[in-house]
C-alpha cells in the first residue's frame, strides 16, 4: 500500500546516521607534536583493535608517523642504514618519501575499517598542520572510500595554552622525562618558550635530527632556521654546522635550491674549518648539477665548485676522514661528468673512490657509503654497454642490503634490457614488498606486462601506480597511451591533460594528446599535438607513427610514407611496415608496398593482415 505524505519531521528521523567517530576531533596544530600529529593520534587510536599481522605488513610507516609505539610495533624491515650510527648514514630520504608513508597508512587504516565498519575522521587545526598530515588526509580521502571513512576537517585549532617561562620548562621537563621521539617533538614548543636558550637549542638539535631521518624536510626546514637563530656559529661552530647543513638540505629537497645555496654562502663566510668548506662546496655543487628547473642546472659552475671540494677534502689530515670525503666528491664529480655526456670520465672517477674506501677505510666502515659507489658503478656500466658487470655490482649491493628497495629497481630494469623479464618482474614484486608503496614498481611491471600482450595486467599496474601518485607523469603518459589503443579515449585525454598541466612539454603526453584528438576527428590539433611532440622529441617514434596515421587518414599518403619512414629508422617493426605499405599503395608506389609486406611478413609470419594486402598486392600486379 502506498503511503501517503510523511509529517513533519518524520523524513529528517529516517535519515541514515553518520557513522560513529574513529576517536574524538583530533588537533593536528604541528606544534603539539610535530610532523604527523593527527595522523599519528589516528593510527594510536586504532592500533590496539587492529590484528598484529596487519601492523606488521606496514611496521615502517606506522613507526614513522607514531614514534611513540615503537613498542607495540615490532620491526619487520630495515634497510641496513637502520642499525649504522648517524654520521655512517648518508642517505637523504626523497621528497616522496611521505606520501609513499601516507599511503601505508592509508591501506592500514583501510584495512582495518573493513573489518570494523564504517567510521567518521574528525581533524581541527589545518591551518597549523604540518605539512605530512596534510598529505596524509588527502590521501586517506583518495585512497579510502568516503562510505568507509568520512574525513571531515576544520582550519582553526583550539588555543594552546598560555603559560610562563616556568611553566613551559616544567612541560618541558615532563615530556622529555617520557623519553620517546613523539614526546621530544612536543617539547620543542615549550623549550622555545622556557627559560633557558641552551635547552632549546638541543630540543631542536634533537627534533631536527628525527625529522630528517623521517623524512620530514618541511618540519626540518622550519625547525632548523629556528634552531640556527639561536646558535652561535663562533661558540658551537659543531652545533651550528648541523643546523646549517641540515636546513640547507631539507630545502634542496623542497626545490628551494636558492634558499639553500644562500646558507652554504653564509657556512662560507662564518667558518674556517676546511670540512666546512668542502662540504659546503659539495652540496653547492650538487645543488647546481641537480636544480629541479633544468633550464637552470649548471654543469660548469658545479665542476668549480666541486674541484674545490676535493681540493679541500685531498689535503684532511685524517686518513680515513680522507678516504671517506674525498671518495664523496669524488663520486659527486663522476655525476657532473655524467651530465657533461663523460661517462668513462665519471667511471674512472667512482672506481678511485672505490679503491680509496677500500684502501682508508676499516672492512666495517661505512658501509653504505660503499654500497652507494657499487650501485653507481652499475648504472655506469650500463650505460658503458658492460650489462654483465652491472649485474654482478647489483647483485653485490643487494646481497648487503636486501632491505633497500630502490637496488631491486635497479636490477630489474636491467633484467628486462636483458630479456629476462620473468626476473625483472620478480624484482620489481620483491620492492614491493620490503618498503613502504610507491609506484614505481607498478609502473615498471606494467611495462612487461604490456610487452607480453597482456593490457589488462598493464592497465591495472598503472591504475594501481597512479592510486600511489596522482602526479606520476610517466605513468599517466602511459596510461593515457594504452587508453587510447584501447579505444577508451575520454579517461586518455583526462591522463594526458592532467599530464600536461604538470608538464607542459613532454612528448609523449603531447603524442597520447595527438592519438586521442584524431580518434576524434580533430585532425588540426591532433597534428599540432603531434608537431610539439616531435619539436620536443624529434627521435620519438610513436609520434612519427602517429603523425604518419594522421597524414593517411587526411588524405596525403605521401605525407604519411615520410613520417612513417621516420618512425622506421630506430629498426624494423611489422605494424609500421605494414602502415607505410597501405601508404605507399596509395602514393601509386606498388613495388615499394610489397617491399614493405613481405618484411613485414618475415617479421610476424602469422600477420593476416599483412598475408592478405600482400597477395592482394600481388594479385593486382
Amino acid at each position: 500500500m502506498n503511503r501517503g505524505p510523511l509529517p513533519p519531521g518524520e523524513e529528517a528521523a529516517e535519515e541514515t546516521p553518520p557513522p560513529p567517530l574513529l576517536l574524538p576531533p583530533v588537533d593536528a596544530d604541528r606544534r603539539l607534536r610535530g610532523p604527523y600529529t593527527a595522523v599519528g593520534a589516528v593510527v594510536a587510536a586504532v592500533l590496539p583493535d587492529a590484528p598484529p599481522e596487519l601492523a606488521a605488513r606496514y611496521d615502517i610507516e606506522l613507526r614513522t608517523v607514531a614514534p611513540d609505539l615503537h613498542d607495540r610495533i615490532p620491526e619487520r624491515r630495515r634497510s641496513r642504514a637502520d642499525a649504522l650510527p648517524r654520521a655512517e648514514r648518508i642517505l637523504v630520504h626523497a621528497p616522496r618519501r611521505t606520501l609513499r608513508i601516507a599511503n601505508g597508512v592509508a591501506e592500514f587504516l583501510r584495512g582495518h575499517l573493513e573489518r570494523t565498519g564504517p567510521r567518521r575522521l574528525v581533524v581541527t587545526g589545518l591551518a597549523e598542520a604540518d605539512p605530512t598530515d596534510l598529505e596524509a588526509l588527502a590521501v586517506l580521502r583518495r585512497r579510502i572510500p568516503p562510505e568507509l571513512l568520512a574525513v571531515e576537517t576544520h582550519e582553526q585549532a583550539a588555543p594552546l595554552p598560555e603559560l610562563d617561562p616556568a611553566e613551559h620548562d616544567k612541560c618541558a621537563d615532563e615530556l622529555e622525562r617520557q623519553g620517546t621521539a613523539g614526546a621530544r617533538l612536543a617539547a620543542v614548543y615549550h623549550r622555545e618558550r622556557g627559560t633557558d636558550p641552551r635547552r632549546a637549542v638541543e630540543a631542536l638539535r634533537l627534533a631536527v635530527e628525527w625529522c630528517l631521518d623521517a623524512g620530514c624536510h618541511d618540519a626540518v626546514a622550519e625547525l632548523g632556521a629556528r634552531g640556527l637563530a639561536l646558535t652561535d656559529p663562533a661558540a658551537e661552530p659543531d652545533v651550528w654546522w648541523r643546523f646549517l647543513h641540515s636546513t640547507a638540505t631539507a630545502l634542496g629537497s623542497l626545490r628551494r635550491e636558492e634558499e639553500a645555496a644562500a646558507l652554504f654562502d653564509l657556512a662560507r663566510r662564518e667558518s674556517t674549518s676546511p670540512v666546512t668548506h668542502a662540504a659546503a662546496a659539495y652540496a653547492t655543487g650538487m645543488l647546481k648539477i641537480r636544480h629541479h628547473d633544468a633550464a637552470r642546472r649548471d654543469p660548469d659552475a658545479a665542476l668549480a665548485w666541486v674541484n674545490e671540494a676535493i681540493a679541500i677534502s685531498t689535503l684532511l689530515p685524517d686518513p680515513r676522514e680522507r678516504a671517506f670525503k674525498l671518495g664523496f666528491d669524488l663520486n659527486a664529480r663522476a655525476l657532473i661528468e655524467v651530465r657533461r655526456g663523460r661517462p668513462e670520465a665519471a667511471m674512472e672517477l667512482v672506481q678511485r673512490a672505490i679503491d680509496l674506501a677500500d684502501e682508508g677505510l676499516g672492512p666495517d666502515e661505512h658501509p653504505i657509503h660503499r654500497l652507494v659507489l657499487r650501485a653507481n658503478r652499475a648504472q655506469l656500466s650500463v650505460m658503458l654497454g658492460r650489462p654483465e658487470a652491472a649485474l654482478e655490482d647489483l647483485d653485490a649491493v643487494i646481497a648487503a642490503d636486501p632491505g633497500y628497495p630502490d637496488y631491486y629497481i635497479d636490477r630489474g630494469n636491467l633484467l628486462h634490457r636483458l630479456g629476462r623479464a620473468d626476473a625483472a618482474v620478480a624484482d620489481y614484486e620483491t620492492a614491493m614488498r620490503v618498503g613502504p608503496p610507491f609506484p614505481e614498481p607498478y609502473y615498471n611491471r606494467a611495462e612487461i606486462r604490456f610487452s607480453a600482450g597482456d593490457h589488462a595486467g598493464a592497465l591495472a599496474d598503472l591504475d594501481h601506480a597512479l592510486a600511489l601518485d596522482p602526479e606520476f607523469v610517466d605513468a599517466l603518459a602511459n596510461r593515457a597511451g594504452l587508453l587510447a589503443a584501447l579505444g577508451e579515449y575520454g579517461r586518455a585525454r583526462a591522463d594526458a591533460e592532467a599530464g600536461l598541466a604538470l608538464e607542459p612539454d613532454n612528448p609523449y603526453l603531447l603524442c597520447a594528446l595527438g592519438q586521442v584528438e584524431a580518434a576524434e576527428g580533430r585532425y588540426a590539433q591532433a597534428r599540432a599535438a603531434f608537431d610539439r611532440a616531435l619539436e620536443r622529441s624529434p627521435g620519438l617514434t610513436a609520434a612519427w607513427a602517429g603523425r604518419g596515421a594522421l597524414a593517411f587518414e587526411t588524405g596525403d599518403p605521401q605525407g604519411a610514407v615520410a613520417d612513417f619512414t621516420r618512425a622506421l629508422e630506430p629498426g624494423a617493426d611489422p605494424a609500421l611496415l605494414f602502415n607505410r605499405a597501405l601508404a605507399l599503395r596509395a602514393a601509386g608506389r606498388a613495388r615499394e608496398a610489397a617491399a614493405d609486406l613481405s618484411r613485414a611478413l618475415e617479421l610476424d609470419p602469422d600477420d593476416e593482415d599483412v598475408r592478405r594486402e600482400l597477395q592482394a598486392l600481388r594479385g593486382q600486379g
